[in-house]
């Protein structure tokens, strides 16, 4: 289990994926969870914090505490992607990130597409430095990645075991996906809607999926790529057909990637490195000597 839970992986795979989820807390801020910046206006009395936040004393949301939170994280987030004093950015940008979902999700209404991308904003600071390409391999390094990696498949497991806890095995053969359909569906959810017993089979299937996720932990190269591959699909159906999105649990998946390979600075240096001299022949010297060597 210890081999498992520590095998050794690039650490340039562990900045890669740095990047990406502190560049996404920018996005997230700006275009995905940008409504959260309302919650400064809510009636206090509305406010239910969920039970960490009672545990820890959090404060009702006021204008001022969420404009330094959102603003904290604005200014943090892009420092910290480019992976200078990682330990000291990346707890920071954990902590204001942890209040903004406590924040979001204290109303009512908790979204469970951020599990795993809170978890990957947890474990990236205990790697410590590492840089674009890094090939050199560390157990910290693996460790990180696989908290997230489980934090992703319990995301899938756990969906499955509420869905029959709460729904029963009746969930599957029941008319979810009709109601969602009816409520936010799309052009292309109409003509999955139009064959007979084809909700039913997506419903089964959806289930069947979750609650077999935690074998991709048993697969290996190209095969795993692959189910990663499909897990991805799934979300780009679950868009097209009902536009919900799992735009932060995306992110943490590519904990999955080989992304060490991705090197955008090298990628930048090699654009911005200027070309060489090529040197060119002088027409009238060219034929100038072709005259003499005649």
């Amino acid at each position: 289990m210890r081999a498992w839970l520590f095998e050794a992986v690039p650490r340039g795979r562990v900045a890669a994926l740095r990047t990406l989820t502190y560049l996404f807390v920018v996005f997230d801020l700006l275009v995905y969870s940008s409504w959260v910046r309302t919650r400064g206006d809510v009636p206090t009395d509305l406010y239910q914090p969920l039970w960490i936040g009672r545990v820890l004393h959090l404060p009702a949301p006021t204008v001022t505490l969420v404009n330094v939170v959102f603003w904290a994280l604005l200014v943090l987030a892009p420092l910290a992607a480019t992976g200078r004093f990682p330990r000291l950015l990346g707890w920071l940008v954990f902590g204001f990130y942890f209040e903004w979902l406590i924040i979001a999700m204290s109303y009512g209404k908790v979204d469970h597409d951020r599990f795993a991308f809170l978890i990957a904003l947890a474990v990236l600071p205990t790697v410590g430095r590492a840089r674009h390409g890094d090939g050199e391999r560390s157990e910290a390094a693996g460790w990180a990645l696989r908290m997230i990696q489980i934090a992703v498949v319990a995301t899938y497991f756990l969906a499955a075991w509420a869905k029959i806890r709460f729904g029963g095995l009746g969930w599957m053969t029941g008319s979810v996906l009709a109601r969602a359909f009816i409520r936010r569906g799309s052009e292309f959810a109409d003509l999955i809607a139009s064959v007979p017993y084809l909700m039913i089979a997506a419903q089964i299937g959806m289930v069947t999926f979750e609650a077999l996720s935690p074998l991709v932990f048993a697969l290996r190269g190209r095969y795993r790529y692959a189910a990663i591959g499909f897990f991805y699909s799934f979300h780009l159906l679950s868009f097209a057909t009902i536009s919900i999105s799992f735009a932060p649990h995306l992110i943490a998946m590519t904990s999955f990637l080989p992304l060490e390979r991705v090197r955008p600075i090298e990628w930048l240096r090699r654009r911005t490195r200027p070309r060489p001299a090529v040197a060119t022949l002088d027409p009238v010297g060219a034929e100038a000597g072709g005259g003499r060597r005649a």
